[in-house]
């Protein structure tokens, strides 16, 4: 079962979709969110946000602070609106 992420700022949504997993810069160290994650609700620091979707290249998308939900399998990401989103440079090898 996929996560269901959306990640918004105070004007608009930044992204929203189906991901295979997350990854994200907490307040206690950088964290990673698959489907069955246990509920958390994190301050993020300053960094990048991961997102590997069902479709299409991995997101990198930088923020500068924000929290981070995550309650059976959604996920909500509230950012500044400075956040910027940009297709990352896919490290996986097969």
């Amino acid at each position: 079962m996929p996560l269901n992420v959306e990640m918004v700022s105070a004007d608009r949504t930044v992204w929203s979709g189906e991901a295979l997993s997350v990854a994200a810069p907490a307040a206690e160290g950088d964290m990673g969110v698959l489907p069955g994650h246990q509920p958390v609700l994190t301050v993020l620091r300053p960094g990048a946000v991961r997102v590997r979707p069902l479709d299409g290249e991995a997101l990198q998308l930088e923020v500068s602070g924000g929290f981070l939900s995550v309650d059976h399998d959604e996920i909500t990401i509230v950012v500044d609106p400075t956040t910027t989103a940009e297709a990352a440079a896919d490290t996986q090898e097969s």
